[in-house]
């Protein structure tokens, strides 16, 4: 069941607050995950289960994203704002240096968040900010023609495409390597979300300097692409691999940008495998 937490932003006009929805089940070390730009956390369901059976599981929708609200007006969702989000939602919980694991967009916040020393451990799932300028203009176009396709389709029309493989596929096929698997409910809910997140534009704006450049010395990191991604291509894995030299460099065979839904099960490993390497 979907929870909200009120949590503070530090911002040029004084402390401001806003609500960050969140899921949580399971017991053990805790384990944040994130999702990337215009999902939801329900992006996580098919491994939320596998994963709690070792971790304290909590899935957020990021600020302005799924059911969260979007941050207060003037503040900018950049780096430097939502990875301290993150720490005060962790805070709140009552959550301390969890795990965390991050696809696209949520690997690029896990990697911040770790640089920041807010967690433990990162899995970054084809993480942003490995790109060259180019990358980038092509990722943010295919963005904002899915994001266009979702806000002007008419409510019947995308119950329509979402029963067949075909219509799933026309929907879902730049981020996943097997759209026909997914379910008409998820690809009309997943649509929704991104017709309707709130902070769509402004974190695409603020990720268009983006470019991640630090290491993460000192943390258990893994860096895993899928060999099928169509967004954020696979060479760039390593370029990240070369950022954080002390990372593992994982391949994901048949998965695409977003490789929950393509394979759970390895997935899940490949986080568990990072976990489990954790010693401080």
């Amino acid at each position: 069941m979907t929870a909200t937490v009120s949590v503070t932003i530090d911002s040029p006009r004084g402390p401001r607050s806003t609500t960050v929805a969140y899921e949580r089940k399971g017991s053990g070390e805790p384990l944040l995950l994130l999702h990337g730009i215009g999902h939801h956390l329900q992006a996580w369901h098919p491994v939320t289960d596998i994963l709690a059976a070792e971790h304290d599981v909590i899935a957020v929708d990021l600020p302005g994203f799924g059911l969260s609200e979007p941050l207060p007006e003037g503040v900018p969702y950049d780096l430097g704002t939502v990875a301290p989000v993150l720490g005060a939602l962790c805070a709140a919980l009552g959550v301390e240096r969890p795990h965390v694991a991050g696809n696209s967009l949520g690997g690029l916040l896990a990697l911040e968040m770790g640089r920041s020393g807010l967690v433990r451990s990162i899995t970054a799932l084809s993480p942003a900010g490995f790109w060259t300028p180019g990358e980038r203009r092509y990722a943010f176009a295919a963005l904002l023609a899915m994001r266009a396709g979702a806000r002007a389709l008419p409510g019947p029309a995308l119950e329509r495409l979402s029963r067949s493989a075909a219509g799933r596929a026309a929907l879902t096929g730049s981020i996943y390597a097997r759209p026909g698997r997914r379910s008409p409910e998820a690809v009309v809910a997943e649509t929704l979300a991104l017709r309707g997140a709130t902070g769509f534009e402004q974190t695409l704006a603020a990720g268009g300097s983006v470019r991640f450049t630090h290491d993460v010395p000192g943390l258990p990191v893994t860096i895993a692409w899928g060999s099928r991604d169509r967004l954020l291509l696979r060479r760039q894995g390593v370029r990240a691999k070369q950022t954080v030299p002390g990372a593992r460099l994982v391949r994901l065979p048949g998965c695409g940008h977003v490789p929950m839904h393509d394979d759970p099960a390895l997935v899940a490993r490949v986080i568990l495998d990072t976990t489990r390497n954790t010693t401080t």
